[in-house]
């Protein structure tokens, strides 16, 4: 199974990602409508991808009383129906991630549905700082990045 993953340490805030999303499923560059997001923190130089992480216990799809969220069985993309959807926001309140969004002229929700198991975003992000890949990857990718970390904050605390 394959995963969106966000790494901010690859990030350049280009912003690619956003553009890319929108135009595929909007017709249009306009970050407002991607499903992708890139929140910048200016004081500390950080730009931070984030957006669905299709969650295995989804809480949008546990809290839908309509059942308008649901779980693609090839791509294992949380979808979201905006026919079914009678617009209550509990999806909203209850994304950890904030992924879910709301088209003010078309007065509908949306959310990433990983471009059918072949994600826009990740074809533009030419820093992989959004990819898509095999869950057994995402796994050894976080044991490298925490370990990483740890060392550096040995080499500091060492004062080296």
């Amino acid at each position: 199974m394959k995963k969106l993953v966000f790494n901010s340490d690859l990030c350049t805030g280009c912003r690619a990602c956003e553009l890319a999303c929108s135009f595929i499923n909007e017709g249009l560059f306009s970050p407002s409508k991607s499903r992708i997001r890139v929140v910048k923190f200016d004081r500390e130089g950080v730009d931070v991808p984030t957006g669905c992480e299709h969650c295995e216990n989804a809480p949008c799809e546990m809290v839908c009383p309509v059942k308008a969220i649901y779980r693609d069985e090839d791509t294992w993309a949380m979808i979201l129906d905006p026919d079914i959807c009678i617009g209550c926001k509990r999806c909203m309140i209850a994304c950890p991630f904030g992924a879910i969004g709301f088209d003010e002229e078309r007065k509908v929700f949306f959310k990433c549905d990983l471009c059918r198991g072949d994600p826009e975003c990740v074809k533009w992000c030419f820093t992989k700082a959004v990819d898509y890949t095999d869950e057994l990857h995402v796994d050894h990718m976080k044991q490298v990045k925490r370990a990483r970390k740890e060392a550096a904050a040995k080499s500091r605390a060492r004062g080296l």
